[in-house]
C-alpha cells in the first residue's frame, strides 16, 4: 500500500465536497462497539514514510505465516502449491488491467477465459452450466438458497450441521433482509444427522456440505431423492474444491445447485480474501441463476467469439426482474483458477486430489497412535476432526509457540459450545512433508502431557 499523506486542508476540502462534517461521520453505519475507542498502541499519530514502513514491518513480523512453519490449517481456506506460471500469466497487462467485459468487441480475451472457467466448473461439479463466479463460497451458498426460493416459490431453507459456520452465517444474514426462514441442524461432528426429516412442504432447499465442515465424506444420493420427493432442491457446498478431483461430483449424486470455494486452485490464502465463489446448476434453472454467464457465438463473418449471454443483475435489467445484485468476484482470482486448472489438466487435477488424500491418511495414522488423540471422522478427504483430552484452543496455542500451526480449534467457529471445545480440525495438503507431520506429532505429544 502506498504511503500518501494528507494535509488537514486536504481533508477539509474532501469532506466539504461530499458534504459530511467529519471523517467519523463516514463510519456511522459501523456499530460503535466495533470501533476503536483510542489509537492503536505502538502507532505514532504522525511519522515520516520510513518510520511508518519500519513500524508496520515490525508489527507484521509478529505474524506466523502459513508458509514459514509446518501448517495444518484448513477449515475452508487451504495452503496449496501454486505454480509460478500462474502468477506470471495473470500479471500480463491485458489481464491485470482489464475491467468488466461489457463490450465484446474489445474484451474477447476476458470473455474467453471466463467461458473456459465456466466449462471447468461445470465439468468438476458434474453440472450442466456454471456462471462466471461470485465473491466466495459463503456468498455463493446464500445466493443458491435465494435461487432455490425463486425456483420452488417457497421460503424455508434447511442447513446441515456440517455446513461451514461462515456459510451458515452469511445465509442467515441474507435471510434476515430477504425475509425467508433458515432452519439449521445442530453441529454434526459424527455425520449422523437426518436432514430429510427436517424437510416439509414449505422447504425450498436443503444445503449440505461435502466433505462436511468436520471432514466427513458422504454419498448424497439418498438425501437428494428424499429432498426431491418433497418438492425441494438439494444444494451441495464444497469448501475444498480439490476434493472434486477424487470424489463423485455432486451433480452425479442428484444435486440441483453446487456452490464451492475455489481458493485452493490458483489462489493463495490472501489473508482471508479475495477468494472465488463457484456456482453451477442444471440447464432448466439457468435463468434463475445469479451473476452472469459468458456464452459462445459467431460474428457476422462466422468467426468464433464470446459475449455476455445472461446478466440478470439490476444494472443490466429492470430491478424487479433481477435475480440478484451480486457481482462477479475479483476477475483475477477466476483467471488464476482457470490457468491453474489448465496447467493441471484432468489427469493432474485427479493426481493432486489423490496426493492430498494420501497425505491426510498418513497424518491421521500418525496422530491416531498418540495417547490422548482420537480421530472422530470415519471418512475424510484432506481434513479430519480429532478429539483431544484438553481444550483444543489451548493445545493450538502451545503448538504455535513451538512454531507449528497445528490446525483450527472448532471452538473458534462455535464459540461457547463446550461440547465442541476439545475438537480440532486438522488439514493436510500436498505442501505438507513427512518432517512437518513429525513436528506436529511430536508437538502434540508434548502439548497433551
Amino acid at each position: 500500500m502506498r504511503y500518501l499523506p494528507l494535509t488537514e486542508a486536504d481533508r477539509r476540502s474532501m469532506l466539504a465536497t461530499i458534504g459530511v462534517p467529519s471523517v467519523d461521520s463516514l463510519f456511522r453505519d459501523v456499530p460503535e462497539s466495533a470501533r476503536l475507542a483510542a489509537p492503536i498502541d505502538g502507532l505514532a499519530p504522525h511519522a515520516g514514510e520510513m518510520e511508518v514502513e519500519r513500524t508496520i514491518a515490525a508489527m507484521a513480523a509478529k505474524n506466523v505465516a502459513a508458509g514459514s512453519v509446518p501448517s495444518f490449517l484448513g477449515a475452508g481456506a487451504y495452503r496449496h502449491h501454486v505454480p509460478a506460471a500462474v502468477d506470471h500469466l495473470i500479471q500480463r497487462g491485458e489481464f491485470l488491467t482489464s475491467y468488466t467485459p461489457y463490450q465484446p468487441e474489445v474484451t474477447q480475451g476476458t470473455l474467453q477465459y471466463l467461458f473456459e472457467f465456466q466449462t471447468q466448473v461445470a465439468l468438476i461439479t458434474g453440472m450442466d452450466v456454471a456462471n462466471a463466479s461470485l465473491y466466495d463460497g459463503a456468498t455463493s451458498c446464500a445466493e443458491a438458497v435465494m435461487m432455490a426460493n425463486r425456483v420452488t416459490r417457497r421460503s424455508r431453507a434447511v442447513l446441515s450441521g456440517g455446513l461451514h459456520p461462515h456459510y451458515r452465517d452469511v445465509t442467515a444474514t441474507n435471510a434476515r433482509f430477504h425475509g425467508f426462514e433458515v432452519v439449521t441442524a445442530p453441529a454434526d461432528p459424527d455425520g449422523n444427522e437426518d436432514l430429510a426429516a427436517l424437510v416439509d412442504d414449505k422447504t425450498s432447499c436443503v444445503v449440505v456440505q461435502n466433505p462436511g465442515f468436520f471432514g466427513q465424506v458422504r454419498d448424497l444420493t439418498d438425501l437428494a431423492a428424499a429432498v426431491h420427493a418433497k418438492g425441494a432442491l438439494l444444494i451441495v457446498a464444497v469448501a475444498e474444491v480439490v476434493s472434486l478431483g477424487l470424489l463423485t461430483p455432486p451433480g452425479e449424486m442428484g444435486a440441483d445447485i453446487v456452490v464451492a470455494e475455489g481458493q485452493s486452485i490458483g489462489n493463495a490464502l490472501n489473508f482471508g480474501g479475495p477468494y472465488v465463489g463457484l456456482f453451477a446448476t442444471r440447464d432448466k434453472y439457468v435463468r434463475h441463476m445469479p451473476g452472469r454467464l459468458t456464452g459462445q457465438t459467431v460474428d457476422a463473418e462466422g468467426r468464433r467469439g464470446w459475449v455476455l449471454t445472461l446478466s440478470t443483475r439490476e444494472q443490466h435489467i429492470r430491478r424487479e426482474k433481477a435475480t440478484s445484485n451480486i457481482c462477479t468476484n475479483s476477475g483475477l482470482c477466476a483467471l488464476a483458477f482457470t490457468i491453474h486448472m489448465s496447467l493441471l489438466g484432468e489427469e493432474g487435477f485427479t493426481r493432486l486430489a489423490r496426493l492430498n488424500h494420501a497425505k491426510a491418511v498418513r497424518l491421521a495414522d500418525r496422530l491416531d497412535a498418540l495417547k490422548g488423540v482420537e480421530i472422530v471422522s470415519d471418512s475424510f478427504f484432506n481434513e479430519f476432526t480429532v478429539h483431544l483430552k484438553k481444550p483444543a484452543a489451548k493445545v493450538v496455542n502451545k503448538l504455535a509457540k513451538a512454531g507449528i500451526l497445528g490446525g483450527v480449534p472448532v471452538s473458534r467457529l462455535y464459540p461457547g459450545d463446550e461440547a465442541l471445545a476439545e475438537l480440532l480440525l486438522v488439514a493436510a495438503t500436498e505442501t505438507n512433508t513427512d518432517a512437518d507431520m513429525d513436528a506436529l506429532a511430536s508437538g502434540l505429544k508434548e502439548a497433551l502431557l
